[in-house]
């Protein structure tokens, strides 16, 4: 779902929005996001989960085509945990990839601008 899709939700669903007013409120809630995890604050979301922005440590890792050794730069790393509620949703509905019951969730890291998403 891209962000176009959820002002169009707000629009149509909960009315009493124009489409311009949708989607400035899609902005003001995802820079409200931000501004959060930027301060090191956690986002807890009732029935959803959790949102926490972590920072790892410089470590050792191996270049996987050259086998050298190498360094890995800190970084931020975003992580979500989905609610217990949220996963019995998403299982009752028969998701396969929610199946496994790992409940590890889905990692976000964020290195200078690009964004990796890892499935746990």
């Amino acid at each position: 779902m891209t962000k176009a899709e959820i002002v169009q939700a707000l629009y149509s669903k909960v009315g009493g929005f124009s489409r311009k007013e949708s989607a400035e409120l899609v902005d003001l809630v995802f820079e409200m996001m931000k501004e959060t995890l930027g301060n090191g604050e956690k986002i807890k979301v009732s029935g959803f989960g959790n949102f926490v922005l972590r920072d790892k440590r410089q470590r050792p890792g191996r270049n996987p085509q050259t086998g050298q050794p190498i360094k890995i730069s800190e970084r931020r790393v975003l992580t979500f945990k989905a609610s217990q509620i949220l996963k019995q949703a998403l299982n009752q509905r028969g998701i396969p990839s929610m199946q496994n019951g790992s409940g590890s969730g889905v990692t976000m890291t964020a290195n200078s601008g690009d964004t990796n998403v890892a499935k746990g």
